[in-house]
């Protein structure tokens, strides 16, 4: 027990209260760090606004996430939670896209949405017009096409889950159901949704955590860009501690993340104890 709590220290503890003292300074990251109090929170919230529009696209990304896949997944489980055969195959091919590196991902969907090479510029050959665009390079578009590939990454993932879960539902409650005269959707609202609801809102909860601090496919395939049009609170606080070199404001915007993150585990935690029963 003890050297797991030393590690616990050491990887997460440690890091914490560095980052929270460093929030509290003016510091480059390179040097001695000089105290300037709530100076960089005050300017967060009050002034930056370009840190008002990351954390609005995290807002944007958090709705995006609960919703979507999440729909995607129960529907799908659903319909494979009847087939008898070929189940597995069906379920390694959409989880496939989870198991796979962002960077092969990035590297696929770049040629697909390509507006020279890509699916787009096929359809307008064939005299479809209107996705032959770089939907990564406008600013109406940037965000949620990269919300879209994400979503294809992430959802098999769920719907893995999700079936999993319904297969461990007693096959009795269904058979119960058909004699009292339920139909299909009686018995997936009555029966499959609270008998995977431990597993749904546990996924609720760690994706809306995710949401806070998404990464990755946003700095691949945009920096934030254009214009700022995909910039979320992580590629900002990149931004601000490599390129600007202002590791202290950079700090501050980290512990806000983790306070967001905070917030949704404090909701579902009042929950819980109002009688939910997730």
């Amino acid at each position: 027990m003890a050297p797991i709590l030393l590690l616990h220290l050491v990887v997460v503890i440690g890091p914490s209260l560095a980052a929270f003292y460093y929030s509290l300074t003016d510091w480059s990251g390179i040097g001695p760090a000089e105290f300037v109090g709530l100076k960089n929170f005050q300017e967060l919230i009050f002034d930056d606004q370009n840190y008002r529009a990351a954390l609005q696209h995290n807002i944007s990304w958090l709705l995006f996430f609960l919703t979507v896949p999440f729909t995607l997944a129960l529907v799908a489980a659903a319909l494979l939670a009847q087939v008898k055969r070929g189940s597995m195959v069906f379920r390694t091919i959409m989880f496939i896209p989870y198991i796979l590196p962002s960077v092969i991902i990035v590297s696929i969907w770049r040629n697909l949405l390509s507006p020279r090479m890509g699916v787009g510029a096929q359809l307008a050959n064939w005299g479809i017009p209107g996705f032959d665009r770089a939907f990564l390079g406008e600013t109406s578009t940037a965000l949620l096409t990269i919300a879209f590939i994400d979503n294809w990454h992430f959802w098999g993932f769920l719907m893995v889950l999700f079936l999993a879960a319904m297969q461990n539902i007693p096959p009795e409650l269904y058979d119960a159901a058909k004699i009292d005269g339920a139909n299909r959707r009686q018995e997936f609202l009555y029966i499959t949704i609270p008998g995977i609801l431990p597993t749904l809102s546990f996924m609720l909860l760690m994706t809306g955590i995710w949401s806070f601090l998404v990464f990755d496919y946003v700095w691949l395939l945009t920096q934030g860009g254009p214009a700022g049009a995909s910039e979320v609170m992580a590629t900002y606080l990149y931004k601000q501690a490599f390129n600007r070199f202002e590791a202290g404001y950079a700090s501050a915007i980290g512990l806000s993340m983790s306070l967001f993150a905070g917030v949704i585990i404090s909701i579902f935690i009042f929950l819980r104890r109002r009688g939910w029963d997730i």
